[in-house]
């Protein structure tokens, strides 16, 4: 079958005296049927090309599969009057949210469950996403996120816990996540609605059962780089509404007992000042990067800011990056990162403890626990080898208890595995950690099939984490690498801060650093080696095949930001205001002629390629369709050579692909069917017969 090519209509694009001619740019019209008809032909054509590895696809979905354990349940956390839990059964899509009343752990066994939501009931036929869950304060009602199209606009949604009945008030524009919060005495709800760029920028009060017409604007953000967030502290006491970008913060704080009160800013915005509020003891704890790059943590009274009250709980360390704060009434624990690993720590009596572990490699994160007067706080621990362990953690003692291991369905035994880190040079002479998990015989042979991970913007770090669906790549031999590229925060704040702006092109030479390293070291080699990306990953991807395509035989790039320029200049674009202070606003040429210059799209050439496979949804408010589908037009017009490129839009679904976990793992698999196959990687079952 013959690969559809796009019709190019030359279209020319001025800016700062450079001119460029986007002959694809018609592409954006979602409602020219033409557009429709040219992401279905690209359909049709990815079906038929995915077909000569549908062995490998099902295979590799069967052995995923096969690793779902038949039933999975989280470890109940403790509320007022109930633990609230989540089970998934191997045979459903979605999971399902429980709760039982019980006094104590010891007790809970013996305790009836109570189903507070049932994704699997919601669903039918269609795309569905559930976010937050926030429980009224008597626990007698939740509040809920829902979804069915894959943007960021959700409907907020209201049942009776007691009833089990859906209260008649339901919200319209409320955002994905960080956007909902009960007043003390349940009977408000104040949410975040978002704009028509989907940015979240109004907040707003409703009183249970009042008409939504009637609801209370409180606050609008009219800085159009600025983001709400809405949050409770973990004492129940306060509401936070916070007004970010992602260089400046400024916090209101509320009593959550005083639902008609004003808010209080606490400190206002200052550029390069991020800040975030706990509250702990009759105080507020403020962790900031206020001439503390990597954050330290500071009490201060329930107050507008005065800096000379600010008092430093501990030392700052400027090798410890903290991250996250958790306050409970006799201890605080705090989340961060040091040695380019996560941590935990404790902060009691004056004293800050930090959780030790075992393994080189591992990942600590503090769980979404719900009492503030509490010993026994969930933390949760894994590694590329350990399945996923929750402890709970006496923080003032110290001490832990296992409470739960994530099952692994079928044989595994962690000593058959190596897990390690590997360091690459960087062209500047940075060295660069990658992660590594592969079988003990990989090598065996010399250079095996490898499949190299990146993200690397936003600080967002990729950490060592068990991935039971990932053992049947491990078992066919494949190593699996991270590459912590600059531009996330793995090694601190400054690992973020030299990985964006004018200094974004570090995310793509660590990357091809890291590539390198695999190489040199004789782990993989280029034939064998593929790489993989979603999202701000998969501008990683288009960037690096412009770059350094290649060191590798095949790439991934998922939902690809890579029309960078083009994005940056439209502010109607959802969130292409808020990403100004990530790459640059290109209406300031320095920032367009840097951007311009690694675009994915804008540095396609007529030279070879890597095998690719580009994966978009038509719904997606974070990297609109276009993008890629534009991109890969402009690949098939351009690239030389006989590389497969191919290109799936899902045309009900948006940037995070199909909801249900089976659905979503069947891609997963045609994915990395694609990517093994052009890495030298058979069907074992068709090899052995």
């Amino acid at each position: 079958m013959e690969a559809p090519k796009a019709k190019a209509i030359p279209k020319a694009l001025e800016i700062h005296g450079d001119r460029r001619i986007d002959p694809y740019y018609w592409l954006r019209e979602r409602d020219n049927p033409d557009v429709i008809q040219y992401l279905e032909d690209e359909n049709t054509y990815y079906r038929w090309f995915v077909e000569r590895i549908q062995p490998l696809t099902d295979e590799l979905y069967e052995d995923m599969v096969a690793r779902i354990p038949d039933a999975e349940e989280r470890v109940p956390v403790q509320g007022d009057q109930y633990y609230y839990y989540t089970r998934m059964e191997k045979s459903l899509q979605y999971p399902i949210h429980a709760r039982k009343r019980a006094a104590s752990r010891e007790t809970l066994a013996a305790a009836e469950e109570e189903i507070v939501l049932n994704l699997n009931d919601l669903a039918g036929d269609g795309y569905l996403s559930v976010t937050v869950l926030a429980t009224s304060p008597d626990e007698k009602r939740l509040a809920y996120l829902e979804n069915r199209d894959g943007t960021d606009r959700y409907t907020l949604l209201v049942k009776d816990l007691t009833t089990g009945e859906m209260l008649p008030d339901r919200i319209e524009g409320v955002f994905i996540d960080g956007s909902v919060a009960w007043s003390a005495d349940g009977q408000y709800l104040f949410y975040i609605t978002v704009d028509e760029a989907q940015r979240p920028y109004r907040l707003h009060r409703h009183r249970l059962g009042d008409p939504v017409e009637q609801d209370a604007l409180l606050y609008q953000e009219d800085d159009e780089t600025c983001i709400l967030t809405l949050a409770k502290s973990q004492s129940g006491r306060y509401l936070f509404l916070t007004s970010s970008t992602k260089t400046s913060t400024e916090v209101r704080y509320l009593p959550a007992d005083d639902p008609l009160g004003a808010w209080t800013v606490f400190r206002p915005r200052q550029a390069d000042v991020e800040y975030e509020l706990e509250h702990w003891d009759d105080a507020l704890l403020v962790l900031m990067n206020l001439h503390r790059p990597n954050f330290s943590l500071f009490r201060h009274p329930v107050a507008p800011c005065e800096d000379e009250r600010l008092e430093e709980l501990f030392p700052y360390d400027e090798a410890r990056y903290l991250t996250g704060v958790h306050p409970f009434r006799e201890a605080v624990v705090i989340e961060g990162r040091e040695g380019g690993l996560t941590q935990i720590w404790t902060f009691a009596s004056g004293r800050l403890t930090r959780l030790e572990w075992d393994e080189p490699l591992y990942t600590v994160s503090v769980s979404a626990n719900r009492r503030y007067d509490t010993r026994e706080v969930l933390i949760h621990y894994e590694s590329f080898l350990t399945p996923r362990t929750t402890y709970a953690l006496d923080p003032v003692s110290v001490t832990r208890k296992e409470l739960h291991r994530q099952p692994v369905n079928g044989p595994y035994h962690p000593s058959d595995y190596v897990q390690e880190r590997l360091w690459a040079k960087a062209n500047d002479g940075t060295d660069v950690p990658v992660s590594l998990v592969y079988r003990k015989d990989a090598r065996t042979d010399g250079p095996a099939p490898c499949i190299l991970y990146g993200y690397g913007s936003y600080g967002h770090n990729l950490d060592p984490v068990f991935m039971p669906t990932l053992l049947p790549l491990l078992d066919r031999g494949v190593i699996y690498a991270i590459a912590h590229v600059r531009g996330g925060s793995e090694m601190g704040r400054h690992w973020y801060e030299n990985g964006k702006m004018l200094r974004k092109k570090n995310t793509f030479t660590d990357f091809i650093a890291c590539a390198d390293a695999l190489i040199g070291e004789g782990y993989t080699s280029p034939e064998k080696l593929a790489a993989d990306g979603r999202s701000a990953g998969g501008l990683l991807m288009g960037a690096v095949a412009n770059m350094g395509g290649d060191r590798f035989a095949a790439m991934s790039a998922g939902v690809p930001f890579v029309d960078v320029v083009t994005t940056m200049l439209d502010p109607t674009i959802p969130l292409t205001t808020l990403e100004w202070d990530e790459w640059g606003d290109p209406r300031d040429e320095t920032y367009y002629f840097y951007m311009k210059s690694y675009s994915p799209y804008d540095n396609v050439e007529p030279k070879r390629y890597p095998h690719l496979i580009v994966t978009t949804g038509l719904n997606d408010p974070r990297v609109a369709y276009w993008e890629p589908a534009k991109w890969v037009a402009k690949l098939r017009a351009t690239k030389t050579g006989q590389e497969a490129l191919v290109l799936k839009t899902h045309m009900g679904a948006g940037h995070f692909g199909s909801s249900g976990r089976l659905e979503h793992l069947r891609e997963s698999a045609e994915i990395h069917a694609f990517l093994l196959y052009h890495i030298g990687v058979s069907p074992k079952r068709s090899t052995a017969s």
